[in-house]
């Protein structure tokens, strides 16, 4: 991998965007751009014209988040109790304390690559053996990684070491390098870089020869031809599974590029290109929302997303993206130890809540 320079955690000159107000839009934007897509999830863009024309909005009665969103609050969460000196025992603690061992909601964990997790981990498999799994290269590790970029603000390099943590229970290779460069670029938006320093930053923490890469490349040199550009380069014609993460996270820094960092644009781009859409878009509102800050999220949407249903899991149940985004801002007292852990996030296999400093 390429080494990363430190982007300074301070917004650039000029720039009246926040870190806190940053850290909202990118888990704010998150959600929005995941109950955006839900309802186009594992589309063609054909069937999405077919029954909406172009999606502009919410077509659902009801939006919400989906396991993307519950599955980033549970990474989030995680961050906020134990910082930088997170490890693999203590997310796998995690997802024996609040998945695993529990009662599961009706999505019965979610995707491919947390079911395979999951089974393993009741198996008594642990990390890195409970990745090892047939969807270990899925974008289940991408879809919660923004908060790693949130939390480490101005540091690419760090933000992918900890989602390579975080991911190390559930995901290898390919999967873990979808979710690194999502953290990267997360954590470079968060400093007020601009698009091409966030695409770059994604690039920079990821092998040069593997498919994330080429992927990446290959989306961000076609989006300004615009998102059928953007899916033609990237989509891998009759593979039946929209989860692959190269493919999604290329799909979502495309939209991201090709909309030049603008929020609404960018998840919708995502969202009509189709194939794992509420991944991408939940990945590209991340990135937006991270770039523009909060005020960026179109008021009609941000207000459609209250705490989360723990549909997917249950022990997420309540917890509102934005409390989550304000745990994690950096320079927040939680984070330095001298708060309480949330509540919802004692472990039982660890006790002690630990300084991140």
């Amino acid at each position: 991998m390429a080494p990363t320079a430190r982007i300074p955690p301070v917004p650039a000159p000029g720039d009246t965007v926040g870190l806190r107000e940053r850290a909202r839009g990118a888990l704010l934007g998150l959600a929005v751009g995941d109950a955006l897509g839900a309802p186009a999830e594992n589309m063609k863009p054909s069937d999405i014209r077919a029954t909406w024309g172009r999606i502009t909005g919410y077509v659902a009665d009801h939006p919400a988040g989906t396991d993307d969103t519950e599955y980033a609050i549970f990474s989030g969460l995680l961050l906020a109790r134990h910082g930088h000196a997170l490890t693999p025992a203590h997310v796998e603690a995690a997802w024996h304390e609040l998945i695993a061992d529990r009662a599961e909601g009706p999505f019965r964990g979610a995707g491919f690559s947390e079911r395979g997790t999951l089974e393993n981990l009741r198996r008594g498999l642990a990390a890195p053996a409970s990745a090892q799994h047939r969807h270990a290269w899925s974008d289940g590790l991408a879809m919660r990684a923004a908060p790693c970029g949130v939390f480490a603000a101005g540091r690419p390099d760090e933000a992918a070491r900890l989602a390579a943590v975080d991911g190390s229970v559930s995901h290898d290779g390919e999967g873990i390098y979808g979710g690194q460069a999502v953290a990267a670029g997360v954590a470079a938006a968060m400093a007020g870089a601009p698009v091409v320093a966030v695409v770059a930053s994604a690039l920079a923490v990821v092998p040069d020869d593997s498919w994330t890469a080429r992927s990446l490349r290959r989306a961000v040199t076609a989006a300004h031809l615009g998102e059928r550009a953007v899916r033609s380069a990237v989509v891998i014609g009759g593979y039946p599974w929209t989860d692959l993460a190269p493919e999604a996270v290329a799909l979502a820094f495309g939209a991201y590029a090709a909309a030049d960092g603008d929020f609404e644009q960018a998840v919708l781009t995502a969202v009509n290109m189709g194939r794992d859409a509420d991944t991408t878009a939940a990945v590209a509102g991340a990135l937006a929302g991270a770039t523009r800050g909060v005020r960026a999220i179109p008021g009609s949407w941000a207000a459609a997303i209250g705490p989360a249903r723990g549909s997917c899991l249950p022990a997420m149940a309540g917890h509102h993206v934005l409390d989550v985004a304000d745990l994690l801002a950096p320079g927040e007292p939680t984070l330095r130890g001298d708060e309480p852990t949330p509540d919802a996030f004692v472990l039982a296999a660890d006790d002690e809540t630990e300084s991140s400093a």
